[in-house]
């Protein structure tokens, strides 16, 4: 991932969130070290994908979020993210539905995801989904909650005569 917008979004992504864990804005460094820490090299096709969410008014990057397949039929969800002046319009709930879609594309029958305890706008999101949490599946220092959720298809498309 290589994209100008990708690695502006993905750097974005980790300032927030590494701000809000340290409640303090992130260093530089501090953003190097955790993208040195979690590369994002796996995120490209046909294992991968990385998707970022545009403004329809000056179609700046909004939010972004990242599938990887992780198992024949798993896909594990990353980087969901919505940047704070798009929050409260359902972005959120936008970038989850279309990571399921990109999910089954890629032949996933189920998706899991984790988040940390502080980011609590995070687990609500993903219980109205549908997210259930599961048990741990990764030993990150900073997960501390894990979901899971099996994935339906969705209906093909008939067409319909008026």
């Amino acid at each position: 991932m290589t994209a100008p917008d990708s690695v502006a979004t993905i750097r974005a992504y980790i300032a927030d969130i590494a701000g809000r864990y340290y409640g303090r804005p992130a260093t530089e460094q501090e953003i190097d070290a955790a993208l040195a820490e979690e590369p994002d090299d796996e995120l490209v096709p046909p294992k991968g994908a990385f998707l970022l969410a545009r403004a329809r008014a000056d179609g700046a990057v909004a939010g972004c979020v990242a599938v990887l397949m992780v198992a024949d039929t798993t896909a594990e969800i990353r980087r969901v993210w919505v940047a704070p002046r798009a929050r409260k319009g359902g972005l959120g709930g936008l970038l989850i539905r279309t990571a399921e879609c990109a999910a089954l594309d890629m032949g996933a029958m189920s998706v899991r995801l984790d988040t940390r305890r502080d980011l609590v706008e995070a687990k609500r999101l993903y219980a109205r989904h549908g997210y259930e949490e599961i048990a741990p599946f990764n030993d990150s220092p900073y997960a501390d909650h894990w979901f899971g959720k099996p994935l339906r298809p969705l209906p093909a498309l008939r067409e319909r005569s008026l």
